[in-house]
């Protein structure tokens, strides 16, 4: 009687219904996710490494002849001498009048000696305001065409790097020409103007020549400085208008307080005089390395003397463009460059850039940098040295428009070294990721219409292939993610869209850094990725390197984000491109192994990787399984009729010999979109036909495919049309059969399928073949305490099969009394304190175990126990 009434009150319940309805942790989730929706993972597209560093990768979508060379020369005659000279301050606009100046004959005796000028003060004084008024309306230049020096002053001349220009003089400069020729004695053998404005001795001039203090000094600050020997510190500078002399110094101070100032900023970028310090400092110290650098022939030698020589440059603060005798030291480096020497160059380079040279000289020794940084065999010395220093420098100080094309093999040479290790991370530690994503906001902010967009397109992808470097270090990454890469990236990917080397190396960044969970958050939240990602799906639908990480990218995304989930999908034409390019790459996959077929190479495909057709074909159903765990996008995709026959068509064509990660990602997708019960669902008009697909599967040596067909077998045999089938195909057995698997995965797909096929009555007794009923008996027994779930759904399954019992030994056969031992047994409350597990999986475990396999098993067992004759005295004290 009892008997009777727990018949009618219970009604079995199929194995696709979902069991617990509360909302559940993200622990439960995790635990969960076997149960019926599945994502996918992949692995990430894989690059091969360019056998050569070259400025452009050679599947750059660039001709050679549109792009900018990686090869070229690079010799001392690359460099313009004019511009190693310091810039001479404010330039006057030239005067319609031109004095004529008497030169000296060129026959004149250099040993004449001339007389020289009276020394009292009010002589001085008269010169000097001759002087002042003479070089106050001078342009840049010298004012004498002439050499003018004395022989015994005819040193090597350090401070000039051209003969003088003739300047336009006003016409009160002939007064002044005048006194200057009384006073001032000319000669033919230098190009110096001596100005005695104290006598003095011929042992004070060598004490000056020696680097000591003369007896005389007029300086003005940035300006203009006059030595103890009458010599000018510089020919070319000018004077301000008025002067005035301060009492009691020996110096000429200006009146205007606004040029105080013009000479303050000027004295940032360039010091035209020279204190008596740097005079001394540049003869004792310099000097005698740059007499060494001419005469040495020895490379190592030769090294050895540019590492000093930058040492004391460093020493005496002589870097930079506020040294004076810049020009004379860079024209000795760059005699230099033409010695076959990477060594060498490479500190060549280091010094040139530490003078801080601009326009032509600034790209050829970029270019010189690139060249050396290009030979991998360099990066060890490249590690000694502190070239990175001098190259990031350049990024951060130099205009991006008037230097675009030196930045652009800076930033190669920067890429290169960025291929080495330890290189790579002194990068990070010398903030060359925020460096990097500066320089990308102000190309990003050079609109299409300019006339430096196109040429910094080149430019970008040197910095995107060194980011793409950058990213492989942990705290890369994390600078990447706090500086707003992100948006930036987006933001360049936008406006080169028509650009495949920018768009394929920033898509290379994001499929790396996708890969993590910070970073794949970040980017999910940037609502323009998805419209910018399908863009370039449409544009470069047949660009393999590029579509394959687009779709990489979309299936990190979709793996995890719900919201990520539904957003892509509701973007315009979001699923007819995927469509489009599920079909684009079928059908080249396809066409491939009927050509490989035909020459007979399909045995010699199997040892192969997938092809690019394959790989883009996985990572693209990969996308479509991790969209259909959303619900609504689920139901979606399942009514799709074109996206579960491409699908289908994947099972009809591939074996999985062939492509294991294709078919195996073909059948979880189908799976997924099963769960959906939606009017006009496509995957429920071809079930019959999937079923059939799926006996290829069960009948492979792929135990993953086995796995994954049972559990495409799990869902579908809801229906009563497959129930059949897996009666009709004997499919039952098989899968009766991997209960001995000893899998908890394997078990849970067979018991599923079993569960509903003991739904209808008339098959319950099928259970009996095989020894089913004794094996999901050993399933629960090794499986059940630490698995509630398929602990229930075997005591589901055997409660369905026990519905229309009579005894309990008929029933169950000599298996009875060991079931009812482990249902005593595993209903004990202390199985369920598993104290191994962490707090949140235990309590999961539990609750499970009280709303789920409680009800189930006591069912079980009060049936069991009302139908048997005697409860056997048996414990079970361990699983």
């Amino acid at each position: 009687m009892q008997a009777s009434k727990n018949k009618n009150r219970e009604k079995p319940e199929p194995f696709y219904r979902l069991s617990v309805t509360k909302q559940k942790s993200s622990s439960e989730i995790i635990n969960e996710a076997r149960n019926v929706l599945r994502t996918l993972r992949t692995q990430r597209p894989f690059t091969p490494t360019e056998n050569q560093r070259k400025l452009f990768g050679s599947r750059s979508s660039l001709a050679p002849q549109n792009r900018p060379p990686s090869v070229f020369s690079v010799h001392a005659s690359s460099f313009d001498l004019a511009e190693s000279r310091p810039v001479s301050g404010v330039r006057l606009s030239p005067l319609d009048f031109k004095p004529v100046l008497v030169a000296c004959a060129k026959d004149e005796d250099p040993s004449i000696s001339l007389p020289k000028p009276a020394v009292d003060a009010a002589e001085v004084r008269k010169i000097s305001s001759a002087r002042a008024r003479l070089f106050r309306r001078t342009s840049q230049g010298n004012v004498f065409p002439a050499k003018m020096v004395p022989p015994d002053q005819n040193e090597e001349k350090l401070d000039s790097e051209e003969p003088a220009r003739m300047s336009n003089l006003c016409r009160s400069n002939d007064t002044c020409l005048t006194e200057q020729r009384e006073y001032t004695p000319f000669n033919d053998e230098s190009g110096q103007l001596i100005c005695n404005e104290h006598s003095g001795s011929k042992l004070e001039r060598e004490d000056v020549l020696k680097g000591t203090a003369g007896n005389f000094l007029f300086q003005l600050k940035g300006e203009r400085s006059v030595t103890g020997d009458g010599r000018f510190a510089d020919e070319e500078q000018p004077f301000p208008c008025d002067q005035m002399r301060k009492p009691g110094v020996g110096s000429l101070w200006p009146r205007s307080a606004g040029w105080k100032r013009r000479l303050a900023g000027l004295e940032n970028d360039t010091r035209i005089n020279e204190s008596e310090e740097e005079k001394i400092f540049w003869h004792m110290k310099v000097l005698p390395i740059l007499q060494e650098l001419k005469s040495e022939d020895k490379v190592e030698n030769l090294c050895l003397a540019c590492t000093k020589l930058y040492q004391a440059l460093n020493e005496g603060d002589m870097l930079g463009k506020r040294f004076k005798r810049r020009s004379v030291l860079l024209k000795t480096l760059y005699k230099l460059v033409d010695i076959d020497s990477d060594p060498l160059c490479l500190k060549l380079a280091k010094i040139i850039l530490s003078m801080k040279v601009d326009g032509k000289n600034l790209l050829n020794v970029c270019k010189l940098a690139f060249k050396i940084c290009k030979n991998e065999k360099n990066d060890y010395i490249i590690q000694n040295d502190k070239l990175l220093d001098c190259l990031l420098e350049v990024l951060t100080t130099e205009d991006l428009q008037k230097n675009s094309e030196a930045l652009l093999y800076c930033m190669g040479a920067i890429k290169f070294m960025s291929g080495n290790a330890v290189l790579l991370n002194e990068m990070v530690s010398k903030g060359a990721v925020e460096m990097l994503l500066q320089l990308m906001k102000q190309i990003n902010n050079i609109k299409e219409s300019d006339a430096y967009f196109s040429n910094l397109g080149h430019l970008l992808v040197q910095l995107t292939a060194t980011l793409r470097n950058l990213a492989d270090l942990p705290q890369a990454r994390c600078q990447l993610i706090c500086s707003g890469a992100v948006s930036e990236l987006c933001v360049a990917l936008e406006q080169r869209l028509n650009d495949k080397d920018v768009c394929t190396y920033i898509v290379r960044i994001f499929s790396k850094l996708s890969s993590y969970d910070d970073f794949c958050a970040a980017l999910a939240d940037c609502s323009r990725c998805y419209v910018l990602f399908l863009a370039l799906l449409s544009k470069h639908q047949k660009q393999q390197d590029l579509v394959i990480r687009i779709i990489f990218i979309l299936g990190n995304l979709t793996a995890e984000n719900n919201q990520a989930r539904e957003q892509f999908f509701k973007e315009k034409g979001s699923l007819n491109t995927l469509i489009s390019l599920f079909q684009t790459y079928h059908e080249l996959d396809l066409n491939a192994e009927k050509w490989c077929h035909i020459r007979g190479r399909e045995e010699e495909k199997q040892t192969k990787h997938p092809s690019e057709a394959e790989d883009v074909l996985i990572k693209l159903i990969r996308v479509l399984a991790n969209l259909s765990i959303h619900p609504s996008v689920g139901a979606a995709l399942a009514a799709a009729h074109r996206v579960v026959e491409l699908l289908v068509t994947v099972l009809e064509y591939k074996s999985i010999d062939v492509c294991e990660e294709l078919v195996i990602n073909a059948a979880t997708t189908i799976n997924n979109l099963s769960f959906y019960k939606v009017k006009g669902s496509a995957v429920q008009d071809k079930k019959l036909h999937i079923a059939e697909m799926l006996l290829k599967l069960l009948m492979s040596n792929s135990m993953d495919g086995v796995v994954e067909a049972v559990r495409v077998f799990g869902n579908l045999s809801q229906y009563h049309e497959i129930c059949d089938f897996i009666v009709q195909k004997k499919i039952y057995k098989f899968v009766i059969a991997l209960l001995d698997a000893k899998n908890q995965d394997v078990c849970f797909s067979a018991c599923g399928v079993l569960l509903n096929l003991t739904v209808d009555k008339d098959r319950r007794a099928l259970l009996m073949e095989e020894g089913g009923i004794g094996k999901l008996v050993d399933c629960l027994r090794d499986f059940g305490p630490a698995d509630w779930q398929l602990a229930c759904l075997i005591c589901k399954t055997l409660w369905n099969y026990s519905e229309n019992i009579t005894s309990a030994a008929s029933c169950f056969g000599e298996d009875t009394d060991t079931l009812l031992v482990l249902l005593t047994s595993l209903l004990d409350e202390e199985l369920v304190q598993d104290y191994s597990l962490d707090r949140d999986l235990r309590d999961y475990h539990k609750r499970y175990w009280e709303t789920e396999f409680k009800p189930v098993a006591e069912k079980l067992l009060d049936r069991i126990q009302s139908h048997h004759s005697f409860v056997p005295a048996v414990t079970i004290t361990a699983f």
